[in-house]
């Protein structure tokens, strides 16, 4: 036999046998793209086969009611629905505080306005109104700065849009003092709030605070059950009854209505019950990463590691396409963000072993 075979084995290493010569390489492929790649625990896929499941577009599904009941109790909100992504629940909680016309105040690099196909526009004719802020959080001072004038010839200002954590800030995360502000700011101007708390827990976790303390500064919440928290699919849009009430009718026509979509839903009420703690290991894995890079020759600046994320700028004319087609050689995967920029996200399937390996491969490398 001629060529070779290459098999996958769970533990995420790959064995090249080479039939021409009978020799055997291993390599250990670690992926550091995101943290949406994790799979299901075998706990939690034991959990998801032992669901109790009913049609949920009647809502009759009761591992999905569940989900809902516990995510609105946990955030002292009044009542929540499933769906398939994190994209669907900020585009549906932007559609229900707002109307066509008026616009969103956000970061310049929010997921809502950066990575969702330009959806406000199309699904709620919104438009935005961007701000800088520091590493992506917004201040009250520049959000006042920012509401337009009750003046025909600008869109009304209508939704403040906060991300936590900041993707494209490397992962930092908001104090709840300044998020209170800026609520006092909303109430102010009646304005609505919406939170994409895709990683919402990760910065839980760091700052020790509630979360219903949350629950209390915004009029919808979205929350990502498959990123850190590993769960295969799905986030839930938490609010008012009355923002939920329409957002059933929002996922609707949006699509997103599943049947028995409780054998999803066990897998984040396993999340939520087991893998939020955890999220600590994934911080320690980044910051840990995150001092190996400072000094580096091909490393130009590495952002503040304050959670899950590691952003790192590159030297001279070096591109992040040019690194990371070298780091992959080496079995090691990780995406730019920016032209010399390069994103690493540490998650459930990463462990001590795949740190040591990506850190020892870091320092290795011989980049003129």
């Amino acid at each position: 036999m001629n060529g070779s075979v290459i098999f996958l084995k769970a533990c995420h290493i790959y064995e090249i046998v080479n039939f021409n010569f009978g020799k055997k390489d291993a390599v250990m492929i670690v992926d550091l793209r995101s943290d949406t790649l994790t799979k299901p625990t075998p706990e939690m896929m034991e959990a998801m086969m032992n669901a109790s499941v009913g049609d949920d577009v009647f809502g009759e599904d009761p591992t999905v009611n569940e989900l809902e009941k516990k995510c609105a109790e946990l955030f002292d909100m009044e009542d929540a629905i499933y769906c398939p992504s994190g994209t669907m629940t900020n585009q549906i909680g932007l559609n229900v505080l707002s109307q066509p016309y008026e616009e969103v105040i956000c970061y310049e690099g929010a997921h809502i306005y950066r990575y969702e196909g330009g959806g406000v526009a199309g699904n709620s004719g919104l438009s935005f109104r961007l701000l800088k802020g520091n590493r992506g959080r917004l201040n009250v001072d520049d959000i006042k700065a920012n509401i337009n004038p009750d003046d025909i010839h600008f869109p009304k200002t209508s939704v403040i849009a906060l991300e936590n954590t900041v993707n494209k800030g490397g992962g930092c995360h908001y104090q709840l003092d300044e998020i209170r502000r800026i609520r006092e700011l909303s109430m102010e101007y009646g304005l609505k709030m919406h939170l994409d708390g895709a990683r919402l827990f990760n910065a839980l976790v760091e700052t020790g605070e509630g979360p219903a303390a949350y629950g209390k500064c915004f009029d919808t919440l979205s929350l990502c059950l498959s990123k850190g928290l590993g769960a295969p699919v799905g986030s839930v849009l938490i609010g008012k009854a009355k923002h939920i009430k329409q957002a059933r009718r929002v996922r609707k026509f949006f699509g997103g209505g599943m049947r028995q979509a409780g054998y999803l839903a066990a897998a984040g009420l396993y999340a939520l019950d087991h893998h939020v703690n955890r999220l600590k290991e994934d911080h320690y894995r980044a910051n840990e990463i995150g001092k190996a890079l400072i000094g580096l020759n091909f490393v130009d600046e590495v952002l503040p590691v304050d959670t899950n994320i590691v952003i790192f700028r590159l030297a001279d004319d070096l591109t992040a396409n040019d690194f990371l087609q070298e780091l992959s050689g080496h079995g090691v995967k990780a995406v730019p963000f920016g032209s010399n920029e390069v994103r690493f996200v540490t998650h459930l399937d990463f462990n001590d072993e795949m740190l040591e390996r990506t850190i020892e491969i870091l320092k290795s490398l011989k980049i003129k």
